[in-house]
């Protein structure tokens, strides 16, 4: 295993001392410089496996290397050290693409974190490289498709992974976003540690401190044991906070503090706790919007929106249909042991022409439907059924299936039939079937789904 090189470049001593000490500590050479012009040098001279700069020189700062790295070295992770509390420039440096930042005082532990991750990184993607199609790959990944939209994405997230810097996912419900995020984690230096996904809108108002920052044995009432929380449990790894906007202000605040300290306080204790989280972030709202109108802290969609991404809608690639929908009747065939299923060439001629409101989870649930009701292993076309309505109505029900959860009350319902006439019948699930009104497969998949 060769040894690996590091440039530090700082004009402080003393800063210079301790980075070269840690550094030959974990067994890795040193090459040091107090001058700007003379690190623009050396990275055009010599090989090196990181470099680790300060941001304000005699002759120049680190937003100059960063820049000329980017451009010359792409290969070449570049870390930025500063001032306690210019949150502002280092998140400059991870817009230009700094892997990542340490603020003054160096915290020793979070320095050798950082360090370990980006020796981990392997070459840099070449950003004009034809990128094979994970469908037809041994690996293929989540990100599915030939269209340009997802070869373009496919090529983002590959250089996101190779940075720590925050991340907000944007699209359409249904769109892929986690996976997208998912993707990040998987190609990236920490795919060996947690990945921690949270729905923000999923957690109580009252309960989204401790779900964050967990809390201590009795902190309030109920709190009977410690509980870690999420930032915890993501330490060393990504935490991606899907719906980012439905976090309410007092917790944004909160949140904020966390991601500048990189340091988080348990509800009822009285000492930080230091964290090593990336944050990726996902809505399908307009943040910037929300911003605009109060509902957002502008403070805190600067600090998560570091680099934007945005997953296309299904519609805007419709020549990736065909292979999706290959990808997951695979997969319905996989998890129900059937034998290989495929489409009639008019039931691919409907999924063609239609336009996707829900995205892939759309095509999925299509799908799905779609084999249960065929006996066969070929789908044709009458077995295909949309959701006949306007843009209107199709929002009103994404909305209430949302505010009221009207697909659990209707899935209570149906498990309760189920279990009903299961009971009828002794556990005969064909005679079950055959009561229900429905084939074998039917009932099936029914039971699998709940």
């Amino acid at each position: 295993m060769s040894i690996k090189h590091v440039l530090v470049v700082d004009d402080e001593p003393d800063i210079c001392a301790l980075l070269e000490i840690t550094l030959q500590r974990m067994g890795i050479e040193t090459t040091s410089t107090t001058r700007m012009r003379e690190a623009l040098d050396l990275v055009g001279q010599r090989t090196f496996d990181l470099c680790l700069t300060d941001m304000r020189m005699p002759d120049g700062d680190g937003l100059q290397l960063v820049e000329h790295i980017q451009r010359h070295c792409p290969d070449l992770p570049v870390a930025v050290i500063t001032a306690h509390g210019s949150v502002d420039s280092a998140v400059s440096a991870l817009k230009l693409g700094a892997f990542d930042f340490v603020t003054k005082p160096v915290n020793l532990d979070m320095l050798r974190r950082l360090i370990d991750n980006a020796l981990k990184l392997g070459k840099a993607p070449a950003p004009d490289d034809p990128l094979q199609d994970p469908a037809e790959s041994t690996d293929p990944g989540p990100l599915l498709g030939r269209s340009e939209a997802m070869n373009q994405l496919r090529g983002k997230v590959a250089r996101l992974a190779r940075s720590q810097a925050p991340v907000m996912i944007l699209g359409e419900s249904g769109s892929g976003k986690e996976l997208v995020a998912r993707e990040i984690h998987r190609l990236g230096s920490r795919s060996d540690q947690p990945f921690v996904p949270v729905n923000c809108g999923a957690i109580p108002s009252e309960l989204m401190e401790s779900e964050f920052f967990g809390h201590c044995k009795g902190a309030f009432t109920g709190a009977v044991r410690d509980k870690v929380g999420l930032f915890r449990e993501a330490h060393g790894g990504t935490l991606f906070l899907d719906e980012i906007a439905e976090l309410p202000l007092a917790l944004q605040v909160k949140l904020l503090r966390a991601l500048q300290e990189r340091a988080i306080k348990p509800v009822g204790s009285a000492r930080e706790e230091n964290v090593d989280v990336r944050i990726l972030s996902a809505t399908h709202k307009d943040l910037a919007a929300e911003v605009d109108e109060g509902h957002f802290r502008q403070d805190l969609y600067y600090r998560l929106n570091v680099v934007e991404l945005r997953v296309p809608p299904l519609r805007e690639r419709p020549e990736d249909i065909a292979s999706l929908a290959k990808h997951i009747l695979g997969q319905i065939a996989d998890r129900w042991g059937l034998p290989p299923l495929s489409l009639e060439s008019a039931a691919m001629d409907r999924l063609a022409g239609y336009h996707f409101p829900g995205n892939v989870r759309e095509l999925e649930n299509i799908l799905e439907r779609a084999a249960v009701m065929v006996d066969g292993p070929v789908i044709d076309a009458d077995a295909l059924e949309f959701p006949e309505r306007g843009p209107a109505q199709r929002n009103a029900a994404l909305t209430v299936s949302d505010s009221v959860g009207l697909d659990d009350q209707l899935a209570e319902q149906e498990r309760a039939a189920l279990e009903a006439a299961l009971a009828r019948t002794g556990g005969n699930r064909t005679a079950a079937a055959r009561l229900l009104g429905l084939s074998f497969r039917q009932l099936r998949y029914r039971l699998k789904k709940l």
